[in-house]
């Protein structure tokens, strides 16, 4: 397949996947109605866990299931958590547009947390690019014009925690071994997700039941075509497809639940995604970034139905071409 027909194939792969994230949010957000967080996230987890563990038995590596970097391990434990429960409180409680826009900044963040903990050296034109970017993710939350809520904490939150554990794949990925990085957030979902289940739990219906498990089964289809999109399609081509999220969440916010796109969050939005193309575009030049932390990212902030692509990927069997 020619270079041209396969990041056309990559792309296709990934708007596909962004589209099925995009209404994986749109049922966390019609549970969040009448259910917590919490709940959500620990039945989506219970559901997942079997086609995770199945995966997880392709682990051929040897080894056992201790860390070799357990401070790192904790880190990202900690931060993988933090960042599917604020991302799904947060779409429960604030218009789609609004959380994606914030949730946009995680390759800015990444960009400014390779520099402590992978040395990586960041020059002016990608310096610039973070502030840009960091100035749209205030013009979106207006402080002082407009108010604002715990959802607003909770995205930019995830944001934070979603950025801070990609990175630290990045450091330690490579010496650990997939099985500890997959297993391990999700044990620690199980486990604080369950301790708060008794003080939160409220009757689910059926139907919620099944809810639960869409949110499970896209949340891991999604993952799959991201992989098949890397594999297909450079990663200059195929990361800035994730924007398109936001088109998705203007079209469900719309007709599903009244929401509008006000100018702040067309404006602010925008000038985010400009910025983190323009990384995408600077780390796709092997002369700028040695580290590649956006581009190694590959898809979205990792949560417990959405486990980090780039790990899934080495527990997969290669099939065409395969991406770096």
């Amino acid at each position: 397949m020619s270079g041209n027909k396969s990041n056309a194939k990559g792309a296709l792969l990934a708007l596909i996947a962004m589209g099925i994230y995009a209404t994986h949010d749109v049922v966390i957000k019609t549970l969040g109605t009448h259910m917590t967080a919490f709940q959500i996230v620990f039945f989506a987890a219970l559901l997942s866990f079997p086609v995770v563990s199945v995966i997880l038995l392709n682990e051929k590596r040897e080894g056992n299931l201790r860390p070799r970097h357990p401070w790192w391990m904790v880190a990202r434990t900690v931060c993988t958590v933090v960042t599917g429960v604020s991302a799904f409180y947060a779409f429960s409680k604030l218009p789609l547009a609004q959380v994606y826009a914030i949730l946009f900044a995680a390759p800015l963040l990444i960009t400014i947390l390779s520099i402590p903990i992978l040395g990586e050296s960041v020059g002016l034109h990608r310096w610039g690019a973070v502030i840009l970017g960091l100035i749209g993710v205030l013009i979106v939350l207006r402080p002082g014009q407009a108010d604002l809520e715990v959802g607003h904490a909770a995205a930019l939150i995830s944001a934070i925690c979603g950025a801070t554990a990609s990175v630290i794949v990045r450091k330690i990925g490579a010496e650990e071994r997939s099985v500890v990085l997959l297993l391990y957030p999700m044990v620690a979902n199980f486990l604080f997700m369950g301790a708060a289940l008794p003080f939160v739990y409220v009757p689910m219906a059926l139907s919620d039941l099944g809810l639960l498990a869409v949110i499970a089964v896209f949340g891991l289809t999604a993952s799959f075509l991201i992989i098949m999109a890397y594999r297909a399609g450079e990663a200059a081509v195929v990361a800035p497809m994730q924007y398109s999220q936001i088109i998705w969440a203007t079209i469900y916010g719309w007709f599903l639940f009244g929401e509008k796109l006000d100018l702040a969050t067309i404006i602010g939005a925008g000038t985010i995604i400009a910025s983190g193309m323009y990384i995408v575009f600077r780390e796709s030049r092997g002369s700028v970034s040695e580290n590649q932390p956006v581009l190694s990212t590959r898809g979205r902030n990792e949560t417990v139905t959405s486990p980090r692509s780039s790990i899934l990927q080495r527990l997969l069997p290669p099939v065409g071409r395969g991406a770096k």
